[in-house]
Parts: structure tokens; C-alpha cells; sequence
């Protein structure tokens, strides 16, 4: 991995699990990490249930729109997850490919994507802890 690793959430529509990962790392992780997500039928716009979800814990992703997944974004990162949802990505050597077994927010209410979202958050958590664990302050 490069100084700073690069992971891709991948899922069939990039409208709910994959923002929402991304929107976790990015929030999370900081800079520390690049992320990116895509999909390989995107939707017309994320999820709404995402969306307020997501707003619930401080995080926006209401500006968000759903990204065709390309050859060149599996080859751009390190690690690439799959949030349980059939996709597919390219496979390359040296990639780090994970799939994340998640139920499918697609047409539930808040209520429905809530556990959804913590587990999510969970998941990133271990994943920062791999890759990109904080560095440890500096003792003077």
C-alpha cells in the first residue's frame, strides 16, 4: 500500500451501503485514507433512508450521487469491499478484496437502515484499525 492506503466500496446501485461506508471512512479516517464508491448499475440518486440515516450521526451525504464502477477504480485502490449485494469487481493482483455480508437498504424506511448504518460503522472501524491506524502521538 501506498503512504496513504485507498479503498473502493462497491455495490450494485452506489445508492446506500457503499455511501454510506464511504461517508464512515471519510469521516472517520479523515485523510488518512482515500475512498472512493461505485457501482455497477448506479441509481438516479442515494438513497433517502441513507441519507437521513446518516444526518442522525452528523454525517451528510445528501450531495452525493451514485458513480459508475470502472477497471480504473478497482485498479486505483487497495483494498476493494463489496457490501453484499452480488457485484462484482475486477480482479487484479496485489488487491485486497473484501465482501461485507449487509442487508440491502433499498426500499425500507429509516428504522430498517439505522442497524444497517451502525453495522457499517462497525466494519470501517476494524478496517481503519488495519490499514490506516492512527499514528501515536509524539512525546516531547
Amino acid at each position: 500500500m501506498a503512504d496513504k492506503p485507498s479503498v473502493l466500496f462497491v455495490c450494485v446501485h452506489n445508492a446506500g451501503r457503499s455511501q454510506m461506508a464511504a461517508a464512515w471512512l471519510t469521516h472517520l479516517a479523515g485523510d488518512r485514507v482515500e475512498v472512493r464508491s461505485a457501482g455497477s448499475n448506479p441509481g438516479d440518486k442515494v438513497n433517502p433512508a441513507a441519507v437521513e440515516a446518516m444526518a442522525e450521526v452528523g454525517i451528510d451525504i445528501s450531495a452525493q450521487t451514485p458513480k459508475i464502477l470502472t477497471v480504473d477504480a478497482v485498479k486505483e485502490s487497495d483494498v476493494c469491499i463489496t457490501m453484499g449485494c452480488g457485484d462484482t469487481c475486477p480482479v487484479f493482483p496485489g488487491k485486497r478484496y473484501l465482501d461485507w455480508k449487509l442487508d440491502d437498504p433499498a426500499g425500507q424506511g429509516v428504522e430498517a437502515v439505522r442497524p444497517i448504518r451502525d453495522e457499517i460503522k462497525t466494519l470501517v472501524e476494524g478496517l481503519i484499525a488495519e490499514i490506516a491506524p492512527a499514528k501515536p502521538e509524539a512525546t516531547a
